[in-house]
């Protein structure tokens, strides 16, 4: 018989992560700077992507938050996000104001990785072209993504948004939003059809506790709420009119009721796809690895450590640190990397 492992629910008021989205000049970003003059927060640092709001709002009286430079590679991004969470932790252990992170925008987050799949796409293909004397794409020519790249892209938000939805203090998030035209089943436009998007990962939704839509021309709402004491419910309750006077501390401190001296990161558990523990990669594994990057074309000890690296989202000095799961997402990939390359049937 399994040993059922059981605990009560603590009932504490998780720290929030906060989605702002709206139209162009609806106030998102302003909002947030707006918290940085509170006094019931810590440290805020702000992270700009693609938005360049950052330094102008720095004039904003009293306002206080600090600039995370980074050089733009998702690499450097979400190290920078690990290290604010460490500086949250750190406050947080010491009973310290919470930090707060801002990410101006997750609508830039989600063109990153979409621009990355689609440069890869296009490596992808030019290299097959070059191997069999076909054409290369054109610089206006869009590639073909395959499903593996899109799922790596949404791997690689996916841990961007598990450290944030886990993260030991307050997070806003903003993003862009506006009315589209709406799509049938096929993708086709429908005439005179309007529904509304937010530009960005499509589940970045579900994952925030908090949603607030901002507009230009009238009050903004809250679109959604993760919480015991802000019922709205969806299909029943109409989204909650912000006040004209609104602010996120009061959001944060009054309406969702966050209390630094008790509140907590979310509680999730990492679901495991592997349930037995890696074990060392043997020696024929090794050369198996060899051979197929051989097969790839990488071949120079700079480039197969590089590529494993890439897959495997940490640094790698030496094949010798690979483990048995290791091997075989490596193996995966470079399967598919190899049958890519082989001219199409007819060709």
């Amino acid at each position: 018989m399994s040993h059922l492992k059981v605990r009560k629910p603590t009932g504490r008021v998780p720290w929030p992560l906060i989605l702002i989205e709206g139209g162009e000049k609806s106030g998102k970003s302003w909002a947030c700077a707006q918290l940085s003059t509170s006094d019931r927060i810590g440290q805020m640092y702000w992270l700009d992507l693609g938005e360049g709001a950052a330094d102008e709002y720095g004039a904003i009286p009293g306002a206080n938050y600090l600039v995370v430079d980074h050089d733009g590679t998702w690499a450097d991004i979400q190290a920078s996000v690990d290290a604010v969470k460490a500086a949250a932790k750190a406050a947080a252990d010491a009973n310290a104001a919470p930090v707060v992170l801002v990410i101006d925008s997750m609508t830039a987050e989600w063109d990153l990785l979409k621009d990355w799949a689609s440069d890869k796409a296009r490596q992808r293909h030019n290299a097959k072209a070059r191997r069999f004397g076909k054409p290369q794409l054109a610089a206006d020519e869009e590639p073909k993504i395959s499903m593996d790249l899109w799922n790596e892209a949404g791997a690689r938000h996916r841990k961007l948004m598990t450290t944030l939805m886990t993260f030991p203090g307050i997070v806003l998030l903003t993003a862009r939003g506006k009315e589209v035209a709406a799509l049938d089943d096929k993708g086709a436009p429908i005439q005179g059809a309007k529904e509304y998007k937010v530009e960005g990962h499509k589940t970045l939704g579900f994952d925030v506790s908090c949603w607030i839509r901002l507009d230009r021309t009238q009050p903004g709402h809250v679109i959604g709420v993760r919480s015991v004491h802000v019922g709205v419910r969806p299909g029943y309750d109409d989204p909650v009119q912000l006040a004209a006077d609104w602010t996120l501390e009061q959001i944060v401190f009054d309406t969702l009721r966050c209390e630094p001296a008790t509140a907590q990161p979310r509680q999730m558990t990492e679901l495991q796809a592997h349930e037995a523990d890696p074990v060392e990669i043997t020696r024929e594994q090794i050369q198996q690895l060899a051979d197929r990057l051989g097969e790839a074309e990488i071949t120079d000890t700079e480039g197969r450590l590089k590529y494993l690296s890439e897959v495997l989202d940490r640094p790698v000095g030496s094949p010798k640190e690979l483990n048995s799961a290791d091997f075989v997402a490596v193996m995966d990939r470079l399967e598919r990397w190899i049958a890519q390359q082989q001219p199409e049937a007819g060709s």
